[in-house]
Formats: structure tokens, C-alpha cells, sequence
């Protein structure tokens, strides 16, 4: 004869021994669980608290600080990206929170020349440029499975226009960046020819926290 199956009807005195802890606005109560496991519904995940900062690097104007700084800083005025003569400075679109506004630069816009005054720099006056931060927005890598000269084909068009000497050079005819020469211009993908653009622009992840003094 077969054994009666047994089955454990909760009690909810022993069930409701843990204690979810207060948390402003809301005192402590009991857990209820089953078997040691909770059986409360899950409160609702909410979409309505402030917008959070960008994870996303950008590709700032030349001299731009520290970028918690440079959020501070910039007014969002227009100066630099008035005072820029190719127009390569735009604001950022609504889409990155809090820096919607702030200037940027997109390469497949318009590349930075890196002017040899630096005007941007000269036109911001509230510090978010400075002419003591580095004059580097990123980095160039060329990928070798869509360049031209890495399918044998003969090109050097983003070694001959690149403007920074000794940013690209060659090693058997493929062109090559050299990160620490590399300002992150972007000349050399306006200048790729390749069907697919072989340039990739990346920017730079931290910049400097600590200035000189103007």
C-alpha cells in the first residue's frame, strides 16, 4: 500500500518571520515567503527619476577640461562653434541628457582642422576650453580588412592628407596610426575612399582632471 502523500499547508505565522527593512517614507514590515522564499510581487521599476549622464564619451572641441567639469562649465552659449571657421562644432542632439547642447565634433560632418590658434578655445570664456588642456579629442585606427591599401589596392589618400606629422605612416604599404601623434582630427576618415570607411574614430575616454593655471 502506498504511503499517503503528504502535503504542507503554509503557515502563516512561521511564514512571515522576516522583516524587510524600513526605507524613507516606508516603515519595516513582514516578508511573506514559503518555504523561505518570498512570495511578495516585486515593486514596480520607476522611469521617471532625472536622466542619467552620458556612459558614452563625445568627441569634444580641442582644449576641452575634465568632462564633469566641462558640463559645469559649458553654457551651452554657441561661442566656440561660432568662432570655428569650417563649422566642424555642433551641439549635441536631445538624445545625451544632460550634454544635449554642448558642443561636439562629428567627423563625418565636418573633421576638426586643428586651427594653429585655436579660435574655439580663444571664444570660450567660461573655462570648459582651456589653452593649457590638451589640444587631443581622440583617436584614428584604421581598419586593415576595409582599407584599400590593405586589399593590395594603391592608396595613401589619409596619409597624405592627415595634418599632424607622424600620425599615419606605412609598414608594407598599409597605413598605420600612431596613437600618441594622433589628435583625433578625423581628416583621415573624411579622406578614406574605401566603399566601407576604413577609419575609425574613437574618443577620448578620460581627459585631464588637473589644468595648469591660465
Amino acid at each position: 500500500m502506498a504511503s499517503p502523500r503528504l502535503v504542507r499547508i503554509p503557515n502563516p505565522l512561521q511564514d512571515l518571520h522576516t522583516i524587510a527593512p524600513a526605507t524613507p517614507g516606508h516603515p519595516a514590515k513582514p516578508i511573506r515567503s514559503i518555504n523561505g522564499i518570498a512570495i511578495d510581487a516585486v515593486p514596480a521599476t520607476s522611469f521617471r527619476s532625472e536622466p542619467l549622464a552620458p556612459q558614452v564619451p563625445l568627441f569634444r572641441p580641442p582644449g576641452a577640461v575634465e568632462e564633469s567639469m566641462f558640463l559645469e562649465r559649458c553654457t551651452k552659449c554657441g561661442d566656440c562653434q561660432t568662432a570655428c571657421p569650417y563649422h566642424a562644432i555642433r551641439p549635441a542632439n536631445d538624445r545625451l541628457s544632460a550634454a544635449n547642447g554642448t558642443p561636439t565634433i562629428e567627423a563625418d560632418h565636418q573633421a576638426c582642422l586643428m586651427c594653429a590658434d585655436f579660435p574655439c578655445i580663444t571664444a570660450c570664456q567660461t573655462g570648459a576650453l582651456e589653452t593649457t588642456a590638451p589640444k587631443v579629442i581622440g583617436t584614428a585606427m584604421i581598419k586593415s580588412d576595409l582599407c584599400l591599401a590593405g586589399q593590395g589596392q594603391p592608396c595613401r589618400e589619409c596619409v597624405d592628407q592627415c595634418p599632424e606629422p607622424g600620425a599615419i605612416t606605412t609598414q608594407g604599404g598599409v597605413p598605420i596610426v600612431i596613437a600618441d601623434a594622433c589628435t583625433g582630427c578625423g581628416v583621415c576618415r573624411t579622406a578614406c575612399v574605401a566603399p566601407d570607411n576604413a577609419v575609425v574614430l574613437m574618443p577620448v575616454f578620460q581627459r585631464q582632471t588637473q589644468l595648469p593655471q591660465r
